[in-house]
């Protein structure tokens, strides 16, 4: 049968309306901004970067997306990002410096300002309200300090406390603290630090000291951005502890204990005081050195970076007790690359987690399975970073919602 030529002109635009709607079909769909602090060369004075990936919304694979920018100084250890997603905080502990990026609705870093820290910033969190910016800082005494924050800007520091073990005793006062982590409760009614004493835990070194190695500092947040001691404040966290996180209903605390492999809870009593919890410490991986909860408070994630691998919790709402979730590997041990350092749950959907691999040089991404919180590798991951990465921070693309729960 033979076709005119208007016939074969109309054919093929046909197929050729079908192949672009096939082809725009398979593109991905953006529903993260992922970002990662990395350095740019080899060298320990590199400059630092923080590189954008898009994340596709129905694998959790992640792509090159806008160009990379300058994390503001070398070895950037930290990034924050400001409730509204609008903005992020990159700590580079190089030059002792704190940057500020607004982040626009294509995933576009733009410096906008920076602080110098008195010592090096090991990390920082944003309050919910995004008025205040709480850096811990410190590599041979620790110190919490509050910024305020307008529209974004850091300003000037409102808070500045020192970390002591003066009040646990008075001959533990001249003891030497080294900061490891920050969180702010959800309701930003308090801040948490944890805290290690190296005089009297020092690996390969002489010791000075017969206090306890691990603590957690709570601090009540008040009017102007006041720090206050809580009561009972410090708290005993193990003998190296390495991060922490509270869950989104304001009820626990977590923290990871790098050197006794361990998770240890706490709930959170009135004005704020931690209690631990009964059944804990709870097992890690060997050197846990990260952890995060995902947006609806029903699992726990944590970076084991001897290992390279991932343990997986589920969190009983009434008690707040992790217990392991079982991958339908029959283990809740999910394999990173090497030694991954910081690790998130995406905000928009809370399907997926990603972790930075410091020593392998890339991205770990997983699917999260919210029924059962156990993890499956995404598409063609890792993926390759710049050297070194050491932290990641995230933003929804767009208006997709964002997820939370309230048992």
């Amino acid at each position: 049968m033979k076709f005119s030529k208007l016939s074969q002109l109309f054919l093929v635009s046909i197929i050729g309306l079908m192949v672009a709607s096939l082809l725009t079909s398979c593109e991905i769909v953006t529903i993260d901004y992922l970002f990662v602090a990395s350095s740019s060369g080899s060298g320990t004075a590199s400059a630092g970067q923080i590189e954008t990936y898009d994340v596709d919304s129905e694998s959790g694979a992640i792509r090159p997306g806008q160009p990379s920018v300058p994390s503001g100084g070398a070895n950037p250890v930290a990034m924050a990002v400001s409730s509204d997603y609008a903005n992020l905080y990159a700590a580079n502990q190089g030059n002792n410096s704190v940057d500020h990026f607004s982040v626009s609705g294509s995933g576009v870093l733009s410096n906008k300002d920076n602080i110098t820290t008195a010592s090096a910033p090991v990390a920082l969190t944003v309050g919910p309200a995004n008025t205040y910016l709480y850096v811990i800082s410190g590599t041979t005494s620790a110190t919490l300090t509050a910024y305020s924050l307008s529209s974004g800007t850091i300003g000037s520091a409102v808070a500045t406390v020192p970390l002591s073990l003066s009040s646990v005793s008075a001959s533990f006062a001249g003891d030497t603290l080294i900061p490891t982590g920050v969180d702010v409760l959800a309701n930003g009614t308090a801040v948490y630090v944890t805290a290690y004493d190296q005089s009297a835990y020092n690996p390969g070194g002489s010791v000075s000291s017969t206090a306890n190695p691990g603590w957690v500092f709570g601090f009540a947040i008040g009017s102007g951005g006041t720090l206050t001691p809580i009561a009972g404040s410090p708290w005993k966290a193990g003998i190296k502890p390495s991060a922490l996180v509270s869950d989104p209903t304001n009820r626990f605390v977590y923290v990871t204990d790098f050197a006794s492999n361990q998770l240890i809870g706490y709930t959170v009593q009135s004005n704020n005081v931690l209690d631990f919890m009964v059944n804990g410490p709870f097992k890690t991986g060997n050197q846990p050195a990260a952890i995060t909860i995902d947006p609806r408070g029903l699992y726990i994630y944590v970076v084991n970076e001897l290992d390279s691998t991932v343990s997986a919790y589920i969190i009983s709402l009434s008690t707040g007790t992790p217990s392991a979730a079982v991958n339908t590997t029959g283990s809740s041990l999910n394999a990173t690359d090497t030694e991954p350092q910081a690790i998130l749950v995406d905000p928009a959907l809370g399907r997926f987690v990603y972790t930075a691999n410091h020593l392998g040089n890339s991205v770990s991404g997983f699917m999260l399975n919210a029924t059962t919180g156990t993890l499956t590798g995404t598409l063609s991951a890792p993926y390759p970073t710049g050297d070194a990465p050491t932290a990641v921070a995230s933003v929804p693309h767009g208006n997709h919602s964002t997820q939370s729960v309230t048992p």
